[in-house]
């Protein structure tokens, strides 16, 4: 009967600790593999900007095995904020669109957004945005997960984006974007 007893408390005790085990184990996996773990953000940058639209630009870096897809993005200093990629626009120019499915980073690779290729498009400013001031971003992955970061406003000269009231696109705001430099002007569709 001693034997029994030992044994029962033991095999129960076992059972404890690998019900433990396996809990902790469990918990521990929600957290991990999120894809703002596997990136970074850097040489981040604002075009100052004193009304109307502005953009951010950067590279982020993907460290995982995995491709990781942007969907959005949000900044207090803009009451919209799209990812744009600029496209051909069938007569010689450029256009800026909203990017269909939003940015993918490619497993062990980065993107690098630029003035007059993807970007942050900042639309609807709230306010000024100065040169050095620190604009806070925070960015969202297809998985839920989320990461921040901070980009410094700096003035640019180059791709003078002239912005006005433009036709509305199914999905998008209805503003638009010529750029007069480098090539002739475009719409921003």
């Amino acid at each position: 009967m001693a034997i029994s007893r030992t044994l029962t408390r033991t095999l129960v005790l076992a059972a404890a600790a690998l019900l433990s085990v396996a809990f902790v184990a469990a918990c521990g996996s929600d957290d991990e593999g999120k894809s703002s773990d596997s990136i970074t953000v850097s040489d981040q940058w604002v075009k100052a900007a004193q009304s109307g639209m502005t953009a951010a630009f950067g590279t982020i870096a993907n460290s995982s095995d995995s491709d990781i897809r942007i969907v959005s993005a949000h900044t207090d200093v803009a009451r919209t904020t799209e990812m744009h990629e600029v496209v051909d626009n069938g007569s010689g120019g450029t256009t800026m669109r909203q990017k269909d499915g939003g940015f993918v980073i490619p497993a062990n690779s980065s993107i690098t957004l630029s003035p007059g290729t993807e970007h942050f498009m900042l639309m609807d400013l709230t306010g000024p945005i100065t040169t050095g001031q620190n604009v806070s971003f925070t960015i969202r992955f297809e998985d839920g997960s989320t990461t921040t970061f901070d980009a410094l406003a700096r003035d640019f000269d180059g791709n003078q984006e002239n912005y006005a009231p433009g036709e509305a696109q199914p999905g998008h705001t209805g503003m638009t974007a010529s750029e007069t430099e480098p090539e002739p002007a475009g719409s921003h569709q």
